[in-house]
């Protein structure tokens, strides 16, 4: 992702307003590597800009999105996640604390799948479950 310098220029050469809110969660998105959920990007530019709307939060990300500067991933569960890092990566997913890393899986180009009866993919990721070094050792939640 661009610096938020370069995204306020970016969206003002494409006819959009760069408020002090925008520029805020250009910052935190900038600032982070977390894979944030709008909902948790609300929560932190609440925290600093009280008063900051979520359709802001909504509306900021969408166009971002559509500018290609973060991607909306949806890890299989729980609401979607916007990634600040556009490359081609996959991702470490902690079961326990839900916790979302990059990661580069070597070889992939080369992997086949069968059968594919006519279609044909243009995308594809990969999504690691398990859990993080810091939630290896937590107790497993029992079912009630």
């Amino acid at each position: 992702m661009r610096s938020p310098t370069e995204l306020a220029e970016r969206l003002r050469a494409d006819g959009l307003k760069v408020t002090p809110q925008r520029q805020l969660l250009f910052r935190l998105l900038a600032d982070g590597a977390e894979h944030p959920t709008a909902d948790s990007l609300y929560e932190q530019a609440s925290a600093e800009m009280p008063g900051i709307s979520l359709r802001t939060v909504y509306t900021t990300l969408t166009d971002l999105t559509d500018m290609g500067e973060v991607t909306a991933i949806s890890l299989g569960q729980g609401p979607m996640r916007f990634d600040t890092n556009t490359e081609h990566h996959h991702h470490l997913v902690c079961e326990h604390c839900n916790s979302v890393r990059d990661v580069y899986v070597e070889g992939f180009e080369s992997l086949t799948v069968e059968p594919l009866d006519g279609f044909e993919p243009t995308d594809a990721s990969i999504v690691f479950g398990g859990r993080c070094a810091s939630c290896v050792g937590a107790p497993v939640p029992q079912a009630p």
